[in-house]
């Protein structure tokens, strides 16, 4: 409990000027983390018992299947058929993960130069696709047959994108430099 007040106070003390909170309660926080891997239309029965093991070890959590919401006939989906699982993390665990995740694992992926600013929505969350879940250094050990990808959004109560591009700084998210070169 210690560090997330910790954080809130650190969020406080460097953004109160900036954006002219006047509480600690005023400024942003984290609320969740939800990580989020898609099975495909016709999960083959194996993998998607790897895929359930593999986000439990990653996440310290049993994931939660995600039926499907229509029927697709091009994707061969119908109604409750599930086509993938997802973590919801808060308090504790969520900060160890968050920790883990930005400190870990995301240097340790391919070519990382930090996190585009771009992937900040409206609402102040921030989505980061991750192409290889083999990053996490609970499985690293495992086969690389078995390489899936997954999503993990960092959910905050900032009103704009603006304090949340703030926020996130300060927490920690190591978002890529602007390229004065134009690209992307």
């Amino acid at each position: 409990m210690g560090h997330t007040k910790k954080q809130q106070q650190k969020a406080f003390e460097t953004l109160k000027e900036q954006f002219a909170y006047t509480s600690p309660m005023a400024a942003p926080a984290l609320e969740k983390v939800v990580v989020a891997v898609g099975t495909g239309s016709l999960p083959d029965k194996n993998k998607v018992e790897i895929i359930e093991d593999r986000l439990a070890k990653i996440t310290g959590q049993k994931p939660a299947p995600r039926p499907a919401k229509k029927s697709i006939a091009s994707f061969k989906t119908r109604i409750g058929q599930i086509i993938g699982y997802q973590v919801t993390l808060r308090g504790a665990r969520m900060y160890d993960f968050l920790d883990r995740f930005l400190h870990v694992a995301l240097p340790r992926s391919r070519d990382f130069q930090g996190v585009k600013p771009s992937a900040l929505d409206e609402m102040g969350n921030l989505t980061i696709g991750v192409k290889e879940h083999t990053i996490f250094p609970e499985t690293s050990d495992e086969e690389l047959k078995d390489i899936f990808g997954l999503s993990v959004t960092i959910v905050t109560s900032a009103r704009d994108r603006e304090e949340a591009l703030a926020f996130l700084e300060t927490v920690g998210v190591p978002f890529r430099a602007t390229d004065t070169k134009g690209g992307k």
